[in-house]
């Protein structure tokens, strides 16, 4: 399956924000847009004026790097959310966020959603007691989301343990057990990326 395989602080950079793509490195002073804060590439501090169909294509791009989803991924979710009754935006950003690669960073469980999902694809952890491998799976509202045992024991999850992370509002965890459940789903106001959907929503819709 194709991916991105380059630098992951390129794609903050490229941003001009923290995507939090490398999990502690992203608050520490090694972050690269606290050392580099402009575009990566040769003309990267050079001043140019956007388009509206720029600023548009950045924040999906903004999005889709945001949560790791590729370009037929996210096109998915899109036609998905834009099918939903309520609002097309919002529909996409909530369906983002309950993929279980999310829903177990958000938990605490991994330091990003990179890490999530390579412990996911490992088969680390289950959804109701079953075997969950896939990062893009769709979280619902009483699932409960576990490290499978023969794991708990993991140098990883000896040091999660340990950490007294927040979490959402919408998920409750019992770092002890290593589990936590998904109480109900999240809302547009739980979601606290600085995001602009409806300019996604305009630029399918061109």
């Amino acid at each position: 399956m194709a991916r991105y395989t380059g630098p992951s602080c390129r794609l903050c950079r490229r941003e001009g924000q923290k995507l939090f793509l490398k999990g502690e490195r992203c608050y520490s002073t090694k972050c690269a847009i606290e050392r580099r804060n402009y575009a990566p590439g040769q003309h990267g501090q050079g001043r140019k004026k956007i388009s509206e169909y720029g600023l548009q294509l950045r924040e999906k791009q903004k999005v889709k790097r945001y949560y790791g989803v590729l370009e037929t991924q996210f096109e998915h979710y899109f036609d998905k959310a834009a099918s939903k009754a309520g609002i097309t935006g919002e529909n996409l950003l909530i369906m983002l966020e309950t993929r279980l690669d999310n829903v177990v960073f958000r938990m605490g469980l991994a330091s990003s959603r990179k890490e999530a999902r390579q412990l996911i694809r490992h088969g680390h952890f289950s959804i109701n007691g079953k075997k969950a491998n896939i990062p893009s799976i769709l979280v619902k509202e009483g699932d409960v989301v576990q490290v499978k045992e023969n794991s708990s024991s993991s140098s990883k999850f000896k040091q999660v343990k340990e950490t007294t992370l927040t979490t959402p509002d919408w998920v409750t965890v019992d770092f002890e057990k290593l589990e936590g459940k998904v109480v109900t789903l999240p809302t547009r106001e739980n979601i606290d990326i600085p995001i602009e959907e409806h300019l996604i929503v305009e630029l399918y819709s061109k």
